[in-house]
């Protein structure tokens, strides 16, 4: 007697594997990740209907595609495509910019001019790190989902405007929303349908494939032989940790097809441009707290550096105080207010106190103690020492805001806020 073992395996339709093929093909999509290729799926599915999309997922891994695959595949294909990006656009100019504004709204407003939104109308609009948007920003979308309205600035007649809506972030919106940095209705209006875009370095096996399709790019590009990798150095690539996916990696191949003589890539020449200690393992990095925003975070800094600064300029005048005192313990004995700040020699921000003395204290500072007491002017700001590091990274960088604020590790946002609030 024979026996026959059937077994059944399950395929996706020939139809969804001949569409994602076919999308990938035509956006320049690389890879065969199921995350990416049900991203994808996803993204066309929700294409045909109305309703809002956030997609998600860090910077570099190619958001935007994902926005453009929505439109092209909408019955608003033929209407506008507007890309904007919601941190690069000042906060005092951001409605202007997307719901425009009267005449003679704000100084220097000489005209009419319609916004993103009234441009759009019929189309689509990609807001970009829609969670960088300001509050009275956020009312404003959160009416133009629900209703379709908005207002242009300095104006008191609503507009209708037929619009897709497609948003991107690559921020914890649930940490923006327990901030109070985010609406949570707004959040829920905006992710109807989710679609997250996995990192790099959750699709290794796509790093070899993408490495290639740039290497090809370039050498047509520039007329050069065609970059090629080593085992080895294969191997560095896809252990990396690429912090900024895709366009990281596409700027390093056109770095190198353009730089090195050599057309074989060996983990020698890789190493110039991936740290070997990276390769490996992923970069201890400064963590912001749970609950801290970029902002906090960035203050923070501020706060260590200027503690540990100061605790170089107390160590010399801990020593010319005594000094003096060594050589007349009484002049110093009269009424001057200070304030003594005891820090911890652990962690100079876990807590300190301070203590009002209305007078000087004259005795000499025990060495125990001359380690945890610093006496400090009334007049030594913290916002001072921010003004002074925000002013240099301006200074260093041309007044180039972008940079200047990819330096001091904060957003454009909060950069072009810092300028006006100091008057840089």
């Amino acid at each position: 007697m024979c026996y026959f073992q059937v077994i059944f395996v399950f395929l996706p339709p020939i139809n969804f594997i001949m569409d994602i093929i076919a999308i990938k093909q035509r956006f320049g999509i690389v890879g065969h990740s199921p995350a990416l290729d049900r991203a994808i799926h996803v993204a066309v599915q929700v294409a045909s209907t109305d309703l809002s999309v956030l997609i998600t997922g860090e910077s570099g891994v190619g958001k935007e595609n994902f926005a453009k695959i929505i439109h092209e595949n909408s019955r608003c294909k033929h209407g506008n495509y507007i890309a904007v990006n919601c941190g690069a656009i000042p906060e005092g100019t951001i409605d202007s910019e997307l719901f425009g504004h009267e005449k003679g709204a704000f100084t220097n407003a000489t005209e009419m001019r319609k916004g993103y939104f009234e441009v759009a109308d019929g189309g689509t609009i990609f807001l970009d790190e829609v969670g960088d948007l300001p509050a009275a920003t956020q009312i404003r979308l959160l009416r133009v989902l629900e209703s379709g309205e908005f207002m242009r600035v300095g104006a008191s007649k609503p507009l209708k405007t037929q619009v897709r809506v497609v948003a991107a972030t690559n921020a914890d919106m649930s940490l923006k929303i327990s901030n109070g940095k985010f609406r949570e209705d707004l959040f829920y209006r905006l992710n109807t349908v989710p679609i997250h875009i996995p990192a790099l370095r959750e699709r290794k096996e796509d790093i070899p494939l993408l490495f290639l399709k740039f290497a090809t790019d370039f050498a047509e590009k520039y007329r050069f032989p065609q970059i090629q990798l080593t085992p080895d150095a294969t191997e560095i690539l896809k252990n990396y940790y690429w912090p900024g996916n895709v366009r990281q990696l596409k700027h390093m191949v056109e770095n190198i097809s353009v730089v090195e003589s050599s057309r074989t890539i060996t983990t020698d020449i890789l190493e110039k441009y991936i740290s070997p200690e990276n390769a490996q393992r992923n970069l201890p990095a400064l963590i912001a707290a749970p609950g801290a925003d970029k902002t906090e975070h960035f203050e923070r800094e501020l706060i260590y550096k200027f503690l540990y600064d100061l605790k170089r300029e107390v160590t010399d005048l801990k020593i010319l105080v005594n000094n003096m005192l060594d050589q007349d313990p009484h002049h110093l004995n009269h009424p001057i207010e200070h304030r003594k700040m005891t820090l911890p020699s652990s962690d100079p921000l876990s807590s300190f106190h301070i203590i009002d003395n209305p007078t000087f204290e004259a005795d000499r500072v025990e060495p125990a103690s001359q380690e945890n007491a610093i006496v400090l002017d009334d007049d030594y700001s913290l916002v001072n020492t921010e003004k002074e590091l925000i002013k240099k990274a301006l200074d260093k960088n041309n007044f180039n805001r972008k940079k200047a604020a990819a330096e001091l590790g904060i957003s454009e946002r909060t950069l072009y806020r810092k300028i006006k609030e100091y008057d840089l």
